[in-house]
């Protein structure tokens, strides 16, 4: 695929995700996917998991591409995340907090698929949008 598909597919993912179609967003995925959180590597079962769990606790969660750059087999975006704290998120009760935080992802395109995926994930800011961690 050339760059410029590499860059709709992963396009293609988020606006999935905004619909909440996850089931389409999980055929986007290849059947060796692995995404490599801060938390540990996920393959594809435990991924549809967490993705499955995040949008069970942020229903309204709206996902928008900022910045978007891609070469050879890989498409790196920095996504800023929007929601409403409404479910049990990592054994945190829903508290009704809005939420905002900005993730840098890689992907790995593979066969026209999403193939693999390495995150940096602002967990402080999340953790203490939730309440979880005192601002200061």
């Amino acid at each position: 695929m050339s760059t410029e598909e590499n860059k709709a597919l992963v396009r293609r993912a988020f606006e999935l995700m905004n619909r909440k179609e996850l089931d389409a967003f999980f055929q986007l995925l290849d059947p060796a996917y692995v995404a490599h959180y801060p938390i540990g590597d996920f393959p594809l079962e435990q991924a549809k998991q967490f993705e499955t769990m995040y949008f069970a606790a942020f229903p309204d969660a709206i996902a928008t591409i900022e910045d978007m750059v891609a070469e050879g087999d890989r498409v790196a975006i920095r996504v800023t995340w929007r929601g409403t704290h409404k479910g049990e998120f990592m054994s945190i009760a829903p508290t009704g907090n809005k939420i905002k935080m900005t993730n840098t992802l890689i992907f790995r395109i593979a066969v026209d698929k999403l193939a693999e995926n390495w995150a940096t994930i602002d967990e402080l800011r999340l953790m203490q949008q939730l309440g979880v961690i005192p601002t200061q």
